[in-house]
């Protein structure tokens, strides 16, 4: 009853508004100026532009805007009375002074919007609903960089409840500032379009400005149906990219050409980009965490360590294999290959609703540390070193950005529809680097086995399964014909059985 009396109040409030308002954007609503065969062009596909990829309804594929609606009304409901959100697209970052990168849109602005378009500003409140505030545009705007959605869009295709041209925020957003008991956003992902307002300062003096983040992470936490889908299918993408990668290694051995099929592989089957830039290790370059240069030569005899994802409409993959393109492991890589393998089996079974990914942690140091040991890697009495050998979490959620949700603490308890990582690694620099004393014959040797976990209602469903991790899978996987480099990912399974 109380939901619903704030809503109709909202609903009398937003006419209000939307009335005060109208003299200051009127004349400026207008339809997009470019249009294809009569389909209005909105900066991004919609239904009536790409019917392949988008059903009706749909704001991006795979999301209806019924659900972009419920995530509005949901984060107004965990939000404060009187609370006002502001959420900003991300910016446009430039390489020079005349050549974008390629644009990614904020994750919480997409989450609440379905804008993948550079320049907007969202408001979220009771009073206002959805008011989006959008970039200005003229003629040589749409002639160097093509159409954007302009204010109509804002209304018709993306469900806001009202919107206006960037320009006129400074003179409607202080206002609902000014009325609001606390104001939201997200800190690291805030624009100076807003935060240079008088309203907004004066707020944030009053110390009436909080951070959003922790209410936007808890609403991302557990994926809804659809989102698990589009995981799904990132996952798959990156899946069956990553064993066409591997079957190359047998005769390519640049890091730069294996770099370069992943991303082939994955944007040939849909991915839109890679979600982050491949980590390909060969030998000791595998024990670089976040290994970026991709500029070496992978040696006969070493292990290749790749950790690759992929972006689909949003949503992103995670996965690392680690193998020997020779199609043999020595005795010293099998060694520590079959620890860290056991972990991440190990540390997967305990993947279920109630635990949390700090017991996963805490049971995977455990049994790193006894393995460490046993090989003498690790001198008993001086566990602390752990850390220079695996100074990595056994996870993090995942989603909409590879590290998802996190401001949500790591012993919150796992739910269905919550996706996670397990990745154990060694990591052993081929000289001394902290105060670890490995032996010899491990110098070189970085291992990371990462598959993507969904948590279900009974347990889990390992999303990335289809990659070969045994090693009498991956010596096989080694060992085949060039022939058979086209094989699909049900071919290679069945081959690695």
């Amino acid at each position: 009853m109380a939901m619903a009396a704030r809503l109709l109040r909202r609903t009398a409030l937003a006419s209000e508004v939307a009335s005060r308002f109208l003299s200051a954007s009127h004349g400026l609503v207008q339809r997009a100026a470019y249009t294809s065969g009569g389909i209005v062009d909105v900066g991004q596909p919609t239904p009536q532009s790409h019917p392949k990829l988008l059903a009706d309804g749909e704001i991006t594929p795979g999301i209806p805007s019924e659900e972009y609606i419920s995530r509005r009304t949901r984060l107004l409901e965990v939000l404060p009375e009187k609370s006002l959100a502001i959420i900003a697209s991300a910016d446009q970052q430039m390489m020079t002074d005349v050549v974008p990168y390629p644009f990614r849109q904020s994750g919480d602005y997409l989450y609440i919007t379905g804008c993948i378009q550079p320049g907007g500003v969202a408001v979220l409140s009771e009073e206002t609903g959805l008011c989006m505030f959008m970039p200005d545009t003229d003629k040589e705007d749409v002639l160097w960089q093509g159409q954007t959605a302009g204010v109509e869009a804002a209304v018709d295709f993306f469900k806001a409840d009202k919107a206006f041209p960037l320009s006129q925020m400074q003179k409607i957003l202080p206002e609902i500032i000014e009325r609001s008991k606390v104001v939201y956003h997200n800190v690291k992902t805030s624009s100076s379009s807003y935060r240079n307002l008088d309203a907004f300062r004066r707020a944030s003096l009053n110390n009436r400005v909080k951070d959003l983040t922790y209410y936007t992470d808890e609403l991302r936490w557990i994926k809804s149906k659809s989102e698990t889908r589009l995981m799904r299918e990132s996952a798959s993408i990156v899946s069956q990219s990553l064993l066409q990668t591997m079957l190359l290694s047998r005769t390519h051995k640049e890091e730069s050409q294996l770099a370069a099929k992943i991303e082939y592989e994955c944007k040939m089957r849909g991915a839109q980009r890679m979600a982050f830039h491949p980590v390909v290790g060969g030998g000791a370059n595998g024990s670089v965490i976040h290994y970026s240069r991709n500029d070496r030569k992978i040696k006969s005899g070493e292990l290749l360590l790749m950790d690759v994802g992929c972006e689909y409409h949003g949503y992103l993959s995670d996965l690392t294999r680690t193998w020997p393109p020779c199609g043999r492991f020595s005795p010293a890589q099998e060694e520590l290959y079959s620890l860290i393998l056991e972990t991440n089996k190990e540390c997967i079974k305990l993947c279920k609703p109630g635990a949390s990914i700090n017991e996963i942690h805490n049971y995977s140091v455990k049994m790193l540390i006894k393995g460490f040991q046993e090989l003498g890697i690790l001198e008993k009495g001086k566990s602390i070193q752990y850390n220079y050998l695996n100074p990595t979490a056994i996870g993090h959620s995942l989603g909409m950005d590879i590290h998802d949700s996190v401001t949500l603490t790591k012993d919150k308890p796992l739910e269905p529809g919550v996706i996670i990582t397990i990745e154990p690694g060694i990591y052993i620099p081929p000289v001394p680097i902290l105060n670890e004393n490995a032996p010899d014959r491990y110098r070189g040797i970085g291992i990371r086995i990462e598959d993507e976990v969904l948590i279900t209602e009974n347990g889990h469903e390992v999303l990335t399964a289809s990659v070969p991790k045994e090693i009498p899978h991956l010596t096989t996987l080694m060992s085949m014909g060039g022939s058979d480099a086209a094989m699909d990912g049900h071919e290679l399974r069945a081959a690695c059985r």
